[in-house]
């Protein structure tokens, strides 16, 4: 685009609130931007001797077009640009590397027998969410907790009192089998209100409710259940010491700390809920020196709760923000109810937002570390392998079976220091018969090589496994055109500890020190392709014993098995599941006595 071009854009921006993108001579996007007046806004980029960053001097140098996006407020002008980064990542914004789903737990206290289950996505749909748990092994300890004091239902059969028997759960005093009556609908509730308390941080009124229940039931010299209750107390107790962080009143917090070394930022987002951190996500940006706290704190906040997540009644964050009012409508609406950005000065809220900062300064040491080390190890492979320039992205392959069945293959990506999962693949072995690793390995790099799915390509490949597996890759390569690909394999002699390096063309491997840079990294990437392997050839083992297990029972054909795993979600479930809602599944008498007899 011609000058002469751009400038006709700006002579004639609108005066609206909206959001603006610029672009490169190539078209490539390089950032967006909202506005409550894109005239104005746009056009301060261009004014002369305006006092810019050295990026935006950066960015307004590249820009050779531009397009503009009215909105009705700047409030949608908020969501759409949030939206475009999310989906663009233009490389002048700040953009957060990491935009998956958050897990929650969900509690539908509508129903008659609420029970938790694990959620991604939060929906308006009268249910209670907890959350968001990360990393993953914080909602496995609450889990945990929950499951081992709460005697709440776990299964997912309907639950109205008829069933004949109870399943293990109640044998080992996890659930009190309201499935067959034995514990009534309001008795139930009382658990649910239990767990409501302790997920909410309302832990004085669950205690006081607790310590009431079981003096009472001393008072009725019904001995057993007042132990029972004397043990959850204690359970529910000790957890409570160990998780709870500040004695601020019971209410959802998010906090965000920041913390900077050299040109690297760190940005830590704590998850407080009632008093209790459950969780916490960290972001960092290794060259953001010309992004000011303000601005990513922003983006940080914007691209992270543009999600299905709900966010909490108050965000603390280290720096006012100018348009903190626009932010509290924004989140307000996703929440359902009022949401406080507040940046305090004192008390116990800034103790909570030097906490993160404390964390944010820990993580930023550590990802530096970490970053020096990965330089390391690329120039280390560089030299060992004898590349013209060190590696940036490495693709690690393996393949895993059982005696030859549900052969399977796994692809995993490093990429300038990090894991990248979003461009992680697996695949089903669909030429090869048997346990023949090597012809699977071939069959997988061809596709994945000679595919037309729009992936960058490696610097490097890394195979799990010695001459046989590395001669079976290249031979993949030279398959689909690209048998100069730089390729190695990596694996232990037998009986030894020792890595080794296996090249085309070198009958000797490359003896790697144990604890070198480039070991670590190469043993990483191994590790996470077989992790990943294998996690997928477990699950297709599991379909298909569960499919072979319900073979067998007369009167259950393909369809009907189908039918049934989709209704109620696993063996598991059909083996709680009561006659009743068999027979409802369209079960008789005798292919549900079939059942029973074969899956237990």
């Amino acid at each position: 685009m011609t000058t002469d071009a751009l400038q006709s854009k700006l002579d004639h921006l609108p005066n609206h609130p909206g959001v603006y993108l610029f672009r490169d001579a190539s078209g490539e996007l390089l950032y967006v931007g909202k506005a409550a007046s894109l005239a104005d806004r746009v056009r301060s980029y261009f004014q002369r001797g305006a006092d810019h960053s050295p990026k935006t001097t950066v960015l307004v140098g590249q820009i050779a077009d531009l397009e503009t996006i009215v909105t009705r407020s700047e409030l949608e002008a908020l969501i759409l640009e949030s939206n475009l980064i999310k989906r663009h990542r233009p490389r002048f914004n700040v953009v957060l590397r990491d935009d998956k789903q958050y897990p929650y737990l969900r509690l539908p206290t509508k129903d008659r027998f609420p029970r938790l289950s694990i959620v991604r996505k939060v929906q308006k749909d009268g249910a209670l969410y907890y959350g968001p748990y990360t990393p993953a092994g914080a909602l496995r300890e609450t889990l945990k907790v929950i499951k081992k004091s709460f005697p709440l239902a776990t299964c997912t059969i309907d639950i109205d009192g008829t069933a004949e028997r109870a399943c293990l759960e109640f044998e080992i005093k996890r659930c009190m089998a309201p499935c067959t009556g034995n514990q009534t609908q309001e008795d139930y509730l009382k658990i649910v209100g239990q767990v409501r308390q302790f997920l909410e941080g309302r832990d004085h009124e669950l205690l006081d409710d607790l310590r009431a229940q079981m003096e009472a039931a001393a008072e009725r010299e019904e001995y057993e259940e007042a132990a029972r209750l004397r043990d959850r107390l204690f359970k529910i107790e000790r957890t409570l010491e160990k998780q709870r962080i500040t004695q601020t009143a019971a209410t959802d917090q998010d906090v965000i700390g920041l913390a900077r070394q050299g040109t690297a930022v760190d940005l830590q987002l704590l998850f407080v809920r009632g008093g209790l951190l459950i969780g916490r996500k960290d972001f960092f940006w290794p060259q953001s020196a010309d992004d000011s706290d303000e601005d990513l704190v922003r983006s940080a906040i914007e691209q992270f709760y543009n999600k299905d997540g709900q966010p909490p009644k108050e965000l603390l964050v280290p720096t006012a923000l100018a348009d903190a009012a626009l932010i509290e409508q924004w989140l307000s609406d996703k929440r359902g109810s009022g949401v406080k950005v507040l940046a305090p000065e004192r008390g116990t809220k800034h103790q909570l937002v030097l906490l993160a900062e404390e964390n944010a300064a820990a993580a930023a040491a550590n990802h530096l570390r970490d970053e020096a080390l990965d330089r390391q190890a690329v120039e280390d492979l560089k030299r060992l392998l004898h590349l013209e320039q060190a590696p940036r992205r490495i693709e690690g392959f393996d393949i895993s079976n059982t005696m030859g069945n549900q052969s399977v293959a796994s692809m995993v990506v490093w990429e300038d220091g990090q894991m990248k999962k979003a461009d992680y693949r697996r695949f089903k072995i669909q030429t090869v018969i048997g346990a023949n690793d090597f012809a699977s390995m071939q069959e997988v790099v061809a596709r994945r090589y000679g595919d037309s799915e729009n992936l960058a390509r490696p610097d490097l490949i890394l195979i799990d496994g010695g001459l046989g597996q590395l001669a079976a890759a290249m031979e993949g390569l030279k398959q689909v055109g690209h048998g100069g690909q730089a390729i190695m394999g990596l694996a232990k002699a037998r009986g030894e500890k020792d890595e080794r390096i296996f090249l085309p063309g070198r009958k000797n491997p490359i003896l790697l020190r144990p604890n070198a840079p480039a070991t670590h990294l190469v043993q990483r990437i191994r590790d996470e392709a077989h992790r990943f392997a294998i996690t997928y050839h477990r699950k297709l083992r599991g379909k298909a014993f569960t499919a072979s297990k319900l073979d067998r029972i007369i009167g259950i054909g393909e369809i009907k098995r189908t039918k049934l795993l989709k209704e109620f979600g696993s063996v598991e479930a059909l083996i709680d599941a009561s006659d009743t809602a068999l027979e409802a599944a369209g079960l008789d008498a005798k292919t549900i006595t079939a059942l029973r007899n074969t899956l237990q």
